[in-house]
């Protein structure tokens, strides 16, 4: 007959071991339209733990201690990209970057992506983007209609084409670091070419050649200049750079 063993429970965390807090330093450029002629950078001092994200140090600086800051949101796990800015320096999804990614020895710069108009504090006017966005079509656009009953047949080879480019979440943020987008505001830009590229290379679309058309313009991908700053910045790992250059050769060669 087996005998039942008691056991003491595990002793509570000490305080040592407790998570440790820090107090992390945030420099914001804000933005009032109403009250600034120009952006000014404002000092938050806010207590934060390493598993934190900036978007949890922008919440508490909003809700606890300046209820003006502004800034989208709306998910919080990186799928509506609605939170891109730049985070020192970089291209990111705030709901995305951890505290314990950066160095807080330092104040963490956070700014509004570059390249769209500025409206107030992180946020920006994404309908250029958006405008950039509708011009390629990205939709489905087939002349004929699929069998009675049944779907649009496409292989596993044909659907890996461009497995790639339909991960993206338009949230801006490879196409406003591009350089060339910053200095003209005609180019279609990044995002736009990936999101051409997502049907370009769909089987069952019969429109490629119209978006190629399209993109073959002094405007559209030849104003590329593969500096990869669109790759490094994507929050959804999409090669953003490759996704141009085939679209490049599609416009060379025909899709």
């Amino acid at each position: 007959m087996s005998t039942l063993v008691a056991t003491e429970a595990p002793a509570e965390a000490t305080a040592s071991e407790a998570i440790q807090s820090y107090i992390v330093t945030f420099n914001i450029r804000r933005f009032d339209p109403e009250v600034d002629a120009e952006p000014r950078w404002v000092d938050y001092d806010v207590e934060l733990y390493p598993t934190d994200r900036v978007l949890d140090a922008l919440h508490k600086i909003k809700w606890e201690v300046d209820g003006s800051l502004s800034f989208r949101r709306s998910c919080a796990h990186g799928i509506c990209g609605s939170d891109a800015m730049r985070i020192n320096g970089r291209n990111r999804l705030a709901c995305k970057t951890l505290i314990k990614d950066l160095d807080i020895s330092k104040p963490i710069y956070v700014e509004a992506i570059k390249g769209l108009p500025l409206e107030k504090d992180l946020i920006v006017d994404m309908e250029p983007f958006f405008a950039s966005y509708r011009e390629v079509q990205p939709f489905l656009q087939a002349k004929s209609a699929p069998e009675p009953g049944k779907e649009r047949v496409q292989s596993i080879a044909d659907r890996a084409i461009f497995d790639d480019t339909t991960k993206c979440i338009l949230c801006a943020a490879c196409t406003s670091s591009c350089p060339v987008f910053w200095t003209d505001g005609q180019y279609f830009g990044p995002a736009a070419i990936v999101n051409a590229h997502r049907f370009i290379f769909d089987s069952r679309d019969d429109a490629g050649d119209v978006r190629l058309d399209i993109l073959n313009d002094k405007e559209g991908v030849w104003r590329c200049r593969t500096t990869f700053n669109c790759t490094e910045a994507c929050p959804r790992g999409i090669e953003v750079t490759k996704a141009i250059a085939e679209v490049k050769q599609a416009v060379l060669r025909g899709r």
